[in-house]
């Protein structure tokens, strides 16, 4: 199926094998966008089935930019909940869907509000930096949000001798800090699908495939990331891998759904999911984010339901630390 799809503000045509079965949903899908005037937004981690009909998709700092300047009246978020969440608090007058409530987000459950009140009140004078990975709860607690993408920048932006609480991915806290020469106080939360990814596997993979650059999203812990040669987001792996010379060859460990993106975007390239410890199979899914599928991407079009609703005190508060992180993202042309 071709599809023109806007991916970080630029128009894409996509190609993507789809069932008999898939193509009916995807038809379903488009008619119920043109009734409802949706706008519908995807997660580098979805199927490549959603992936190939979303109007965006991105990261989450490209994601949360679409929805703050979204003239649709209707938002679908192909994602996790606190996704649809950012997409509300940035959008309060549209309408927020997502395709399954029930697809959550390990690192963010890994950071209860009521937890971290109670750290933030051990730590006074700090700045609570959050990542977006997290409940509106959270944000309502928070001074600045990040995303992996601009977290090292918007920290170094302060001034140096700032102290700072950082939540809740360890892993992406212990990153900047090495970056930033910072001594942040780090919430002991991680993501359940980069904690996973095997260091002796990548070296096993490493073995079978010499020239192949090891790309490592900042969540993994640091044996991982001491082996790559590109740490970042999931759109800074991609612009590196769109940089590198035909065929070249990549052992990619982040979330097996920005393959789809990257086979599409390099189809002269040769990329290899890093496999996750505790199972044989090559890839490593975020179970939350496969929740999401065609039929239930239809059935929330159809049904208007479920829609992303958030306390409108806890949304004001909620909404000023990420007003604050696109304006320092903005500013500093990140």
């Amino acid at each position: 199926m071709n599809k023109a799809v806007e991916t970080n503000g630029e128009c894409r045509a996509d190609s993507v094998m789809l069932s008999d079965d898939a193509v009916k949903l995807i038809a379903e899908i488009e008619e119920l966008k043109k009734q409802r005037g949706a706008l519908i937004m995807a997660h580098y981690y979805q199927r490549g089935e959603i992936q190939s009909l979303a109007d965006c998709i991105g990261d989450s700092l490209a994601l949360a930019r679409q929805a703050a300047r979204t003239d649709a009246p209707v938002i679908v978020m192909c994602g996790v909940h606190f996704m649809g969440e950012t997409a509300k608090l940035l959008s309060p007058d549209k309408v927020v869907l997502v395709p399954d409530i029930n697809a959550g987000c390990s690192l963010a459950d890994s950071c209860p509000a009521p937890d971290l009140e109670a750290f933030i009140k051990s730590h006074p004078g700090h700045t609570v930096i959050s990542y977006v990975n997290t409940s509106a709860a959270v944000k309502a607690l928070s001074d600045v949000v990040v995303t992996s993408g601009n977290a090292d920048k918007i920290i170094e932006s302060l001034p140096a001798d700032e102290k700072i609480i950082f939540g809740p991915d360890r892993n992406l806290g212990s990153y900047i800090n090495q970056r930033t020469g910072r001594n942040m106080v780090l919430w002991p939360g991680a993501c359940h699908v980069h904690e996973r990814f095997s260091l002796e596997k990548i070296l096993e993979l490493k073995k079978q495939h010499p020239g192949a650059h090891i790309l490592v999203h900042p969540e993994c812990p640091a044996p991982v990331r001491l082996v790559a040669d590109r740490i970042g987001s999931t759109a800074a792996l991609l612009k590196y891998a769109v940089s590198m010379p035909a065929g070249s060859e990549f052992i990619v460990a982040t979330e097996s759904g920005i393959l789809v993106e990257m086979e599409r975007m390099c189809p002269d390239k040769k990329f290899i999911p890093a496999p996750p410890t505790d199972s044989t199979c090559g890839c490593n899914d975020c179970n939350f984010m496969k929740l999401n599928t065609l039929v239930k991407l239809r059935d929330c079009l159809r049904d208007m339901s479920p829609a992303i609703e958030i306390d409108p005190a806890l949304a004001d508060r909620a909404r000023k630390p990420i007003d604050r992180m696109l304006e320092i993202s903005d500013r500093l042309g990140i």
